[in-house]
């Protein structure tokens, strides 16, 4: 418990940070829009451009541990979708923005550290083989799925058009995808180059986290803290309950089930609310459940370290 009190105050500490400025510094809202926007806008995209230009998948690449996580990530976006529709009633595009909160786990931020903590750094490339496509995957899916129930009328043709261009105007995909294409490539990076990108993405958690604060300091949660219970739930316990099944069906090696179960066992990540922000819906929502879900996690990932040993 000491371990996770460690690896997860922080994060509270710095969210704490922009919620104190905001309500006891009266700084202004447009402060952490503005961080906000640099955070989801450069900062991020450059982070995951770091990360997957680096990556080296050839060792742990494991078909059956990303199907295992993956399917967890589709039953959890249709059960934040459709819970989010039919039990609370929220507009569809609403409902979207919270499928992408109830799918989208908080892998980097903190399944990384306590993967490390728990089982050793070498237990991170099971880690690092979900990021890599973890984002553009949820993404992807999320995306697509705002753009139908915002079709207002348009064709499938259009729609289709419609979600190339939003997908293709995304930094976080845009980030992803030129990462990708400079791994593939081989090329060195200048160190003078690198140690530029290092200080942007490293900028670009504690950014978020800062302006998240700021931004939850705005918002009153009330009448919408079922909705953020339904998806704390179903990202903290639903999604990482099918993982571990499907690793054990699946019979995938006991290093491989601890990453994605732990990874799929992380509260929603920053990401959900700058999805949200993207559309400028269900932004109280995806703000709330970031920081309740953080919360819950200290327990939930307790117990999960349990059942996994």
């Amino acid at each position: 418990m000491s371990v996770l009190i460690e690896v997860i105050l922080p994060v509270f500490i710095v969210i704490g940070f922009g919620y104190l400025a905001r309500r006891a510094l009266g700084a202004p809202e447009s402060l952490f829009e503005g961080a906000m926007g640099f955070a989801q806008g450069f900062a991020f995209p450059v982070l995951l451009f770091r990360g997957i230009s680096r990556l080296d998948l050839g060792e742990t690449f494991d078909p059956f541990m990303l199907s295992a996580f993956y399917t967890g990530v589709v039953v959890g976006f249709f059960a934040g979708l459709f819970g989010a529709r039919l039990l609370f009633r929220r507009p569809w595009p609403d409902s979207v923005a919270v499928a992408f909160a109830a799918a989208f786990s908080n892998g980097g931020l903190l399944g990384l550290p306590i993967t490390e903590r728990a089982y050793g750094v070498e237990a991170l490339a099971y880690n690092f083989a979900i990021i890599a496509f973890h984002a553009p995957f949820v993404y992807l899916i999320s995306t697509t799925a705002m753009e139908i129930v915002r079709a207002e009328g348009r064709s499938v043709g259009a729609t289709v058009m419609q979600v190339s261009r939003s997908m293709s105007r995304n930094p976080m995909l845009i980030g992803i995808v030129l990462g990708a294409l400079w791994n593939l490539s081989g090329l060195t990076m200048p160190g003078t180059m690198a140690g530029a990108v290092d200080m942007v993405a490293g900028a670009a958690i504690p950014t978020a986290l800062f302006a998240l604060g700021g931004i939850l300091a705005s918002y009153r949660p009330e009448g919408d803290i079922r909705l953020v219970i339904w998806v704390s739930g179903v990202s903290l316990l639903l999604h990482p309950a099918i993982t571990w099944g499907l690793g054990h069906a699946f019979a995938i090696p006991e290093g491989a089930i601890r990453s994605s179960v732990l990874m799929a066992a992380m509260a929603p990540g920053v990401n959900a609310y700058v999805f949200a922000s993207m559309y400028g819906v269900a932004k109280r929502v995806t703000a709330t459940a970031v920081l309740v879900g953080t919360a819950a996690s200290i327990l939930t990932a307790w117990g999960w370290l349990t059942v996994l040993g």
